[in-house]
Parts: structure tokens; C-alpha cells; sequence
């Protein structure tokens, strides 16, 4: 079976059950908040300014920004389904070199910082003040397999979220080109239509759910045992 099949069945096996699963919506902000923290990361190394960002209880946010000049656009819209689709790879690698701990450690870092600069509508500081202390609560009380499992939920929810985010894009993009987001923002300053970039988004949401789910396939290959010579050091008669 090729990676591509492999990644379509993982991707359609996991919405099903991850949906099985209580509260899981809760998490699915998880992808948004880290799509609205990559637009607020490039307009700031672009020297623009960011004002705020909002978060909805429907999985939805919006960065508000002033840039310095037309030409910023183009990295500041490519920016948000861009790093989402690249943090969930992360997730997944992290995961595939036993550091689930510091891959639920940089969520909760991010979330701290999108909390005390960033975020400023109501639902959205509360979900943070709850996820974080969730985070925390994993972290510091969690046995191990609860750990586990709670970080290979957020990993496949937000892999989930950074596929049909763009998919979604494609389908305002041929029903209403204007409402097709930063789709709709990149196609202001360049040539190409909205639809053109909400397929680019889609494709690369897709290569990088690939290279997610050959990481979760992939294990850790165990370190040769020495041998008992080597253990208890040379022997001399």
C-alpha cells in the first residue's frame, strides 16, 4: 500500500474516531490557534504589528495586523495553513523520537504566549486558560499512558484540522472566491485565483499528512545490549 493510500485511510480512519471520543471538539482550536499564531509570527518578523487575534467556539479565528507594505501579504497569508500543516508534522516526529513530553510542552508555551500577547476575545482567552491548564495537569499528575494518549489525540486532531482547512478553502473558493480567506488575500496581490491557492494549501496539507503518518508508523529501534564482555569490562587470566 503507498504512502499516499496510507495517509487517505489514516486521515479518514481518524476523523471517524477521533469524533467517538467526548469533548474532542474542544480540541480541534488546537489547529486554529496554531494557524493564527504563524500569521502573527511572520507579520511580526516582517515588521508589521499585530493588534490581536480572536478565537470562535466553531473552530474559526481571525488575525488582526497592520503590514508594512502590499509585498508582506503574500508570506503573512501563505503563513497560517503553512505552519499548521508543518506543526502537525512536528507533532507526529516528536512523537516518533519519544518526545511527547516537549511536544506537549511547546503547546502549552505557545498557548501561554498567544494568552498574555495575542488573544483578546472572551471564548478565545478562555479556551486558553483551559487548555494550558489541562497541559499542566498532564504533565505534572498524568501516568504515562494517559500522557500518551492525550498527546497522540491533540497530534491526530490538529493533523485532522491542517488537511480540511484548506479542503474547506477550495470548496468557498469555487463557491464565493472573496470568502476563500487567505485564499482570497493571496489572489488580491498576485495572479493566480483563489481557487489556485486554496489547491496549493490543500497539496502541501497533504504531503506533509503524509510525512506525519510515516513518522507515527515508524518506531524507535532499540540500542544494542552490550554483550557481557563489554559489560563487565576486559577479563585478564
Amino acid at each position: 500500500m503507498g504512502n499516499g493510500l496510507k495517509t487517505v485511510l489514516f486521515l479518514i480512519g481518524s476523523a471517524f474516531l477521533t469524533r467517538l471520543i467526548p469533548f474532542s471538539s474542544f480540541f480541534r482550536n488546537l489547529d486554529t490557534m496554531i494557524h493564527e499564531f504563524g500569521h502573527a509570527v511572520v507579520t511580526l518578523a516582517l515588521s508589521g504589528k499585530v493588534m490581536y487575534i480572536e478565537l470562535y467556539a466553531n473552530h474559526s479565528g481571525v488575525t488582526y495586523s497592520q503590514i508594512a507594505s502590499n509585498w508582506s501579504s503574500i508570506p503573512v497569508s501563505l503563513a497560517g495553513y503553512m505552519t499548521a500543516s508543518l506543526f502537525a508534522v512536528l507533532l507526529f516526529k516528536l512523537r516518533a523520537g519519544g518526545k511527547q513530553r516537549l511536544g506537549l510542552q511547546i503547546m502549552t508555551v505557545i498557548a501561554i504566549l498567544a494568552l498574555i500577547l495575542l488573544v483578546r476575545n472572551e471564548f478565545g482567552v478562555m479556551w486558553l486558560i483551559g487548555f494550558i491548564a489541562l497541559n499542566i495537569i498532564m504533565l505534572a499528575l498524568a501516568p504515562r499512558w494517559l500522557h500518551d494518549f492525550y498527546y497522540l489525540l491533540l497530534a491526530f486532531l490538529t493533523l485532522e484540522e491542517s488537511v480540511l482547512g484548506p479542503i474547506s478553502l477550495i470548496v468557498y473558493a469555487l463557491d464565493n472566491p472573496a470568502s476563500a480567506g487567505d485564499a482570497a488575500n493571496l489572489s488580491r496581490v498576485t495572479p493566480i485565483p483563489a481557487i489556485g491557492w486554496a489547491l496549493w494549501f490543500s497539496l502541501f496539507a497533504l504531503w506533509c499528512a503524509k510525512n506525519a503518518i510515516v513518522a507515527f508508523l515508524e518506531r524507535k529501534k532499540p540500542r544494542p545490549r552490550p554483550n557481557r564482555q563489554q559489560q563487565e569490562g576486559p577479563y585478564y587470566p
